[in-house]
């Protein structure tokens, strides 16, 4: 791959995570400077835990403005510098996020939470610089959805805005500005409420870990070990892309990342073996953007989701294992059809890597992770503590590593000590970086929290939701499920998330209560987390699609569009998991009865992908196709006859294809 390539994809993740690098030395320091004492900060707050969550929400937001206004240049702004605006537009947004900081025992104690007018001038200044930094660094999707719902409760005849609403959201009388401001900025319900508080504090520490295993070289070994342990088989390297997006998925909260650290190395590859460069980027792009799905850290959302419904992260993992799993075990059946189709054969033994050489290189990367479960799921610690103790023992791991290094080298033990001391300062940094959206998304969509809580907007768009579906439950799941991949376009997945648990998972259980189902809390949030998750390769926007196509060289909307029809088997798992939550280890009752879940959820993923892939030993037609998608759909809801039913219908087109295939000899690799 040309270098040019590789600019061009790592110049899309530049753009994700601040794309200015100014050329002027100091303000360059001065970035690395703000981040590594963000990073320091968050470290220290939690260790010492004497800071109230409003606090750090303050502290946190203050180091996101920061660097969102300086690292991230306006459209069409310097980039190889700072303006003077920007410097201003930081100041300004530091001062109204600290404000609250210094200025919390007049406000909460003496105030008694009422806010003055010089309060509601800071408190809106801040939600101006929220808008503008949200517009910079996400998009204008979310300002505009928070400022559509703040026009919502400011209208009524109470109101500023002295309109009625339509009946089915008359919902309040309208409220006053200070009344808003009192919402949004002084009370913890708004933009110093749940999502903020969730990542100023576990979700910190939890990207500041992958960015430091990322930094000891656990990335590019996680790429080698997949390849040397798949390279082999046919299509191998496609396969190697699933498992090795999968694991660097551990390490990375982004899909975009992802997609550049092991596209790099995975799509010349599977070019190299007769993949289009469209289906090249198109694998490494659905394998990437289900690398949030996947326990045990799973994307910024999760962390989020388990505070919304009050439950455990390490309860929240055990319930998600089994669908991430499904996904990518489909995933594999995917490029292993595309593979037939296209009659391809894996890579020779001797350019691959040795398995168990390479295992054995990197094995101590696979230490601070099963750290980290050990704390998380067996001595059952807090997420935050879990995560910081896996942190600190992973900056000694890099220590000891480059001293090793250094040893074994001509430069020394103290050479290898000061480059582990400049691969740790580099780890606090890029996890500072990496948080900057997730800081500003969390906060802006905060706005949306609150007004949601205060306008009680979520009862009105349940009689909305309820007249238009008529009561039926599948009409709303499909609704919901179109909404979050639209609002995906404009939206990254955390905010996605957060918008549409406040909007729509309360509209689900509400209709499903109604139509006389118990369906557990988690079960209607991951549904909404998986299609948020499914929005990242959504065309026209989807950045992990523009990232693979500036290395396959290969049009990015056919290559986002290809790799929805590849995720398009991800889509189903959540109806899955919707109307059968033992696929979430809920109530399973017996190790069989679970078995027989697990095994029919995943004859019905492999039979819906063969379905859309339209292949199996050879090209299927259209008549199987359609049995065979009825067989895996009838699988979707549980019950004794729709499973008997489902499994008859899908072997009986299994039987049917091989009879095919074995007297049809001409039709093999894709020519019928």
């Amino acid at each position: 791959m040309s270098e040019h390539v590789s600019t061009e994809a790592e110049d899309i993740v530049k753009g994700e995570y601040g794309g200015r690098e100014p050329n002027i030395v100091w303000q360059r320091w001065l970035l690395v400077i703000i981040a590594v004492a963000w990073s320091l900060f968050q470290l220290y707050a939690s260790y010492f835990g004497t800071l109230n969550p409003q606090k750090i929400g303050s502290i946190h937001l203050a180091f996101g403005f920061a660097l969102a206004f300086l690292a991230y240049p306006c459209k069409g702004g310097a980039v190889d510098r700072i303006p003077w605006y920007d410097w201003l537009l930081a100041a300004a947004s530091v001062a109204t996020a600290l404000y609250i900081l210094f200025d919390y025992y007049n406000i909460v104690v003496i105030q008694g939470g009422l806010p003055t007018t010089r309060d509601v001038w800071v408190g809106s200044a801040l939600i101006v610089f929220l808008t503008i930094a949200a517009s910079r660094i996400i998009g204008f999707a979310l300002p505009i959805i928070a400022g559509i719902i703040v026009i919502y409760g400011i209208t009524g005849p109470a109101g500023i805005i002295p309109l009625t609403p339509p009946d089915v959201l008359y919902l309040h009388n309208g409220y006053d500005w200070p009344q808003v401001i009192q919402q949004l900025y002084i009370t913890t319900e708004g933009i110093w409420g749940t999502p903020i508080q969730v990542s100023a504090t576990f979700v910190f520490l939890f990207v500041l870990f992958g960015a430091l295993l990322d930094k000891a070289g656990a990335g590019q070994y996680f790429v080698d070990l997949a390849y040397s342990g798949l390279g082999t088989f046919r299509g191998g390297p496609a396969k190697a892309s699933v498992v090795a997006s999968l694991l660097t998925g551990v390490i990375s909260g982004s899909s975009t990342a992802n997609t550049v650290t092991t596209g790099t190395f995975t799509i010349p590859l599977m070019k190299k073996i007769g993949y289009p460069p469209v289906k090249a980027g198109a694998t490494e792009v659905a394998a990437s953007v289900n690398g949030q799905l996947m326990p045990p850290i799973m994307g910024a959302a999760a962390f989020i989701m388990a505070t919304f419904i009050n439950m455990p992260y390490s309860q929240l993992v055990i319930h998600a294992i089994v669908p991430a799993v499904l996904t990518y075990l489909g995933l594999l059946y995917v490029v292993h059809l595309e593979a037939l189709k296209l009659g391809l054969k894996g890579m020779p033994r001797a350019e691959l890597p040795p398995f168990w050489p390479t295992f054995i290189r990197g094995v101590h990367y696979l230490l601070p992770v099963a750290f980290l479960l050990y704390e998380l799921m067996w001595v059952q610690l807090t997420p935050e503590r879990s995560a910081l103790n896996a942190t600190f023992a992973l900056m000694g791991l890099i220590l000891v590593q480059e001293a090793v290094k250094g040893l074994r080298g001509k430069g020394g033990i103290a050479r290898g000590l000061w480059q582990g001391v400049r691969l740790v300062v580099e780890g606090l940094e890029l996890g500072a970086r990496n948080m900057t959206t997730i800081a500003i998304a969390t906060a802006a969509a905060g706005i949306i929290v609150g007004m949601v809580t205060m306008t009680n907007l979520g009862y009105g768009l349940t009689q909305v939701l309820d007249v238009l579906s008529g009561g039926n439950v599948w009409i709303v799941l499909i609704l919901s499920a179109i909404t979050s991949l639209i609002l995906g376009i404009g939206l990254p997945t955390t905010a996605n998330y957060i918008v549409m648990a406040a909007l729509v998972a309360p509209v689900i259980v509400n209709l499903s209560q109604a139509a006389g189902m118990d369906v557990p809390l988690v079960a209607v949030h991951l549904f909404v987390f998986y299609f948020g998750i499914l929005a990242d390769d959504t065309p026209p926007v989807g950045l992990a699609a523009y990232a693979a196509a500036a290395i396959s060289r290969a049009d990015p909307i056919a290559t986002g569009v290809q790799g929805f029809i590849y995720d398009l088997r991800t889509a189903i798992l959540p109806f899955m998991f919707f109307f059968n939550p033992q696929l979430l280890l809920i109530d399973v009752g017996s190790w069989y009865n679970g078995a027989w879940v697990i095994a029919t959820a995943l004859a019905g993923m492999l039979g819906f992908v063969a379905a859309t892939q339209g292949y199996l030993q050879i090209r299927m037609y259209w008549s199987e196709r359609l049995v065979m998608l009825a067989g895996a759909l009838l699988m979707i809801k549980p019950g004794g006859w729709t499973d008997a039913l489902g499994i008859a219908l899908m072997a009986a087109v299994v039987f049917f294809h091989r009879y095919r295939a074995g007297n049809d000899p001409g039709t093999v690799a894709g020519t019928a």
